[in-house]
C-alpha cells in the first residue's frame, strides 16, 4: 500500500461492527419479504407456476394456471417451489428466490471490489460498494419484488464478477481456470433462469470489450473449451428433457420467446429507445455523481492511464472498462429490443455499484487526506433536496385512482410515502451531524466520520425506498383477491373445477391455491392452450354447458361482466367479491368442513 495511506485506516469500522450491521441489515433485508400481498402480473405469475410444480411433482414441464408455459426456463419455478415443500406455500417463500440473489449480489459486488483493490483500501472500496448498492432505490424494490429479472441479473453479475476476479495478478493457473469455471456456472445458471441472454450478454460485452482494448490474450484465459463443458452440464439437461417430453417446446422458446421477442413488437412491451434512462437515474439516483466519476476513471483505464488507486490484473486487463462496457451495452441491447420492461435494465446496476464504490473510495481518501469535505457535503445538499422534492409527489398520490375505493387506497399509499420521506429525512439529519468537528481530528478520524455520514445517507434511502414498498400494499391488497380467496377456498378441493371469465386473474389462484379454466379468453396462456385445447371454455356459452354439467363449479367472474353472466340464468349462489371480482357456485355446492386441510391439487 502506497505509504500515504498507511496511518489512513486506524480508526476504520472493527470487525464486531461490521458483523452487527451486517446481521442487522440481513435483518432488514429479508424480513419485509412477507409484508406485502402479491403484485400482478409478475408476483402471481412466478408464485403459481411454482406452486403448481410443487404440487404436481413435475419438474420438468412448467405449466401456469394448469397449461404448459414455456416463456422461461425453470430455474426459479425450482428454487421457489424447494421453498414451498421446505416453509410451505406463501408469500415471503414466493419472494425468497428474489431476496436471496439480491442479498447475494450485495456480498458479490463488495467481496469484488476489495479483492480487486486489496488490503485496507480494498476493504473500503468493498464495503462502499456493497452500500451503494444496497440502498440504490432499483435494486432495493427489484430484491423484494418476486421477477425473473433480480435471479437473472445477480447470476449475471456473479458472472462478470467471477471473470474480474480470474484475471487478477498472482493467481496460480488452477485458481484462475476455477474462477473461469466459476463463470461459467453462473452464465449457465443465468440461461436457466432467463433463457438464452445468460450467454448472449457475456459474449457480446466481451467481444466489444476486446475490440476497444485490442486484448485479444484475454481469450487465451477463458478456458472455452473445459468452460463450455462445465456450461453445457449445468444448463443443457433441462433443455434436452423438456424437448423430449414437449416436442412443441423448441419452437415456441427459441424462435417465439427470443427472436421474435426482440426483433418484434408483438409482446406488448413496446418502449421509446429512452426507455431505460430514467430507470437508471431514478433507480441510482443518491449515487449519480460516484457514477459519473467512475465512468470517468474507467475510461482513464481503457486508456491504460495510472489511477489513484491500482486494481489488479494481469497482461493489460483492463477491469474497470470491462465494467463500463458491460453497463453500455447491456443499455444499448435492451433499448435496441422491441420488448422493454423495468426490470430488464438491473444487471447494470451491481457494475454501476462497484465503479461508484471506487470512486467513492478514492475520493472519501482524498477529503480525509486534505482536511476538505466540501464535496461530500454538496452531496449531502444533493441528497436532502432530493428528499424534499419528493414531498411534492405526496398531494399527486392523494389524488390518484377513479373509483371511490381505490381513491381512498391511494390516500392511505401518500401517508406511507410521507412517512417514509420524514423518516428518512430524520436519519439524514443524523448524517449532517457525523461531520461534526471534521477539521479537528486526524486523517483517520475524518475517513470514519465520513464513512459514519455515509452509512447515515444510505439507510436514509433503504428505509424510504422500503416504506414506499411496503406501503403498496394499500392498494396491492384489494388487487390480489386474497382476502375473497379465504371465503372461496373451503368450496374447492383437488378435481374442482374453478372458471375464470375473461380474465387471466395472476394472483386469485395463488390464493386459492388452484389453478383456472380460461374462458373466452386466452391472453399470455395461448401456446399452452392451444397444445391442450379441452382444458378450456373457447365462449361463455361454452362455459354455460359445463356449469350445467358439472356438481360442484366455481366461477370468478369480473364485476364488468356480472350482468351478461347474469343473462345466462345459471343457477348460481354469491360466495363473495372484492372491488374486481366475484365469485359464485352452484347453490347445492356446500363448503368443506373448515376442520378439513388443503391438499394442493395435481394436474
Amino acid at each position: 500500500m502506497n505509504t500515504a495511506f498507511s496511518s489512513l485506516y486506524a480508526a476504520f469500522y472493527t470487525r464486531r461492527f461490521l458483523w452487527v450491521l451486517a446481521i442487522l441489515f440481513t435483518l432488514a433485508w429479508f424480513g419485509v419479504l412477507d409484508y406485502r400481498h402479491l403484485v400482478a402480473s409478475d408476483e402471481g405469475r412466478y408464485g403459481e407456476i411454482a406452486r403448481e410444480m410443487y404440487a404436481t411433482g413435475d419438474w420438468v414441464t412448467p405449466r401456469y394456471n394448469g397449461y404448459k408455459y414455456f416463456e422461461k426456463p425453470p430455474l426459479q419455478a425450482w428454487m421457489t417451489a424447494i421453498a414451498y415443500t421446505l416453509f410451505g406455500v406463501g408469500e415471503w417463500q414466493s419472494r425468497l428466490w428474489t431476496g436471496i440473489t439480491g442479498y447475494f449480489a450485495i456480498l458479490a459486488t463488495g467481496f469484488t471490489a476489495w479483492k480487486l483493490i486489496g488490503g485496507d483500501r480494498g476493504v473500503l472500496a468493498g464495503w462502499l460498494s456493497a452500500i451503494l448498492l444496497a440502498s440504490s432505490p432499483m435494486w432495493n424494490v427489484g430484491g423484494h419484488f418476486n421477477t425473473l429479472d433480480m435471479g437473472l441479473s445477480s447470476i449475471l453479475s456473479c458472472a462478470l464478477f467471477a471473470l474480474l476476479l480470474a484475471q487478477r495478478e498472482g493467481l496460480t493457473l488452477t485458481a484462475r481456470r476455477n474462477w473461469m469455471w466459476l463463470c461459467w456456472a453462473f452464465m449457465a445458471l443465468a440461461v436457466l433462469s432467463k433463457g438464452l441472454i445468460g450467454l448472449v450478454i457475456p459474449g457480446m460485452v466481451l467481444v466489444v470489450y476486446t475490440l476497444t482494448t485490442w486484448d485479444w490474450g484475454l481469450w487465451k484465459r477463458l478456458h472455452l473449451i473445459s468452460g463450455l463443458v462445465v456450461f453445457f452440464l449445468i444448463a443443457a439437461p433441462w433443455f434436452v428433457l423438456v424437448s423430449l417430453k414437449n416436442p412443441e417446446f423448441a419452437h415456441f422458446f427459441f424462435i417465439h420467446e427470443h427472436w421474435d421477442r426482440f426483433t418484434k413488437t408483438g409482446h406488448n412491451r413496446k418502449g421509446h429507445p429512452l426507455y431505460f434512462v430514467p430507470l437508471i437515474l431514478v433507480g441510482f439516483i443518491p449515487w449519480l455523481v460516484q457514477l459519473g466519476q467512475g465512468l470517468m476513471r474507467a475510461w482513464r483505464n481503457r486508456r491504460g492511464q495510472a489511477s489513484d488507486l491500482d486494481v489488479s490484473a494481469v497482461n493489460g486487463f483492463r477491469p474497470l472498462w470491462l465494467c463500463a462496457v458491460w453497463i453500455v451495452m447491456i443499455f444499448l441491447f435492451f433499448s435496441k429490443s422491441q420488448s422493454k420492461l423495468p426490470g430488464y435494465i438491473m444487471p447494470i446496476f451491481p457494475a454501476m455499484a462497484l465503479l461508484a464504490g471506487l470512486a467513492m473510495t478514492s475520493a472519501f481518501e482524498r477529503m480525509s487526506l486534505q482536511d476538505d469535505n466540501r464535496a461530500w457535503k454538496r452531496q449531502m445538499v444533493y441528497l436532502t433536496l432530493l428528499l424534499l422534492i419528493g414531498f411534492i409527489g405526496v398531494p399527486y398520490a392523494y389524488q390518484l385512482g377513479n373509483a371511490r375505493y381505490e381513491q381512498l387506497e391511494y390516500q392511505q399509499y401518500a401517508v406511507w410515502i410521507a412517512a417514509g420521506l420524514v423518516a428518512a429525512l430524520i436519519v439524514l439529519f443524523s448524517s449532517w451531524t457525523a461531520l461534526r468537528s471534521f477539521d479537528h481530528v486526524d486523517a483517520a478520524h475524518r475517513l470514519r466520520k465520513l464513512l459514519d455520514s455515509l452509512l447515515r445517507a444510505a439507510i436514509a434511502f433503504f428505509v424510504l425506498i422500503q416504506m414506499v414498498g411496503l406501503g403498496h400494499d394499500t392498494h396491492g391488497r384489494s388487487i390480489s383477491g386474497a382476502d375473497l380467496a379465504v371465503a372461496v377456498r373451503p368450496y374447492i378441493r383437488n378435481d374442482t373445477p374453478v372458471y375464470s371469465i375473461r380474465m387471466l386473474d395472476h394472483t386469485f389462484p395463488f390464493y386459492i391455491q388452484h389453478p383456472t379454466i380460461m374462458v373466452d379468453m386466452q391472453d399470455e396462456l395461448e401456446f399452452g392452450i392451444n397444445q391442450e385445447p379441452e382444458t378450456w371454455a373457447p365462449t361463455v356459452n361454452d362455459f354455460a354447458v359445463r356449469w350445467k354439467n358439472d356438481t360442484a363449479p366455481v366461477v370468478v367472474v369480473p364485476l364488468q361482466y356480472l350482468d351478461q353472466i347474469a343473462a345466462l340464468n345459471l343457477s348460481m349462489a354469491e360466495v363473495g367479491r372484492d372491488t374486481r371480482r366475484a365469485v359464485f357456485v352452484k347453490p347445492t355446492h356446500q363448503p368443506a368442513p373448515p376442520a378439513q386441510p388443503y391438499r394442493p391439487p395435481v394436474n
